[in-house]
């Protein structure tokens, strides 16, 4: 399978003979990036903000999941879970959904805009993770040392980093290199695209820095 990052928490997976997913489109006026030209079937959607919740911008889709549940489209097993942050539910912002994405027996998790780390029960639920899609630059989600935190907790075999500072972002968040210094790296080279295939998964975590793409 293949994963693409636009920027922000927006990634395509792609397969061939399933369902493409398209997770958090952004609304790039506010975000910042390329205006995104994506199709695809099925669009999660983390939570209910601009750089997450633009759903009209992708093309072709038959599935808009927002919650909490348990869904087949196309060949894909998802499952969403819900956090809030903090425990407040007072809030709608608080309010943050984590989908895995079972492709084949290849597990991809998106963690949205997780803002605080996860409880054991929610780790577990998750299940066995080969790879994350994780926030690392603070702001509304997961600074740094929390990030490397839940990536301990996690244990997938392919970590890779999202929603921090990049030259085409418009938000003020942290830069990657927070981010690798906890995971004790000091620089990782980047690639346009991660493919994974469960042959080549690695035995130990390893960090894969993506380019955001213009679609």
């Amino acid at each position: 399978m293949e994963i693409t990052w636009y920027g922000h928490s927006c990634f395509r997976l792609t397969e061939r003979n399933y369902a493409t997913v398209v997770t958090d489109p952004f609304d790039n006026k506010a975000i910042g990036y390329d205006m995104l030209k994506l199709k695809a079937e099925i669009v999660t959607i983390s939570h209910d903000a601009p750089g997450h919740n633009n759903s009209d911008t992708v093309k072709g889709t038959t599935h808009v999941i927002t919650g909490a549940g348990e869904f087949e489209i196309g060949g894909v097993f998802i499952t969403a879970i819900q956090t809030d942050a903090g425990g407040k539910k007072k809030e709608k912002t608080s309010r943050n959904t984590l989908y895995t994405f079972d492709y084949d027996g290849i597990t991809v998790a998106h963690l949205g805009d997780l803002k605080t780390v996860p409880t054991q029960a929610e780790i577990e639920a998750l299940g066995t993770v080969n790879v994350v899609l994780i926030p690392v630059g603070g702001g509304s989600s997961l600074n740094a040392a929390k990030a490397a935190e839940v990536v301990s907790m996690i244990e997938p075999n392919l970590v890779v980093p999202m929603h921090y500072s990049t030259p085409a972002s418009k938000l003020s968040l942290d830069p990657l290199n927070k981010f690798l210094k906890e995971m004790g790296l000091n620089k990782v080279e980047s690639q346009p695209s991660l493919k994974v295939t469960r042959s080549g998964l690695p035995d130990e975590t390893h960090v894969m820095v993506l380019d955001y793409q213009t679609s």
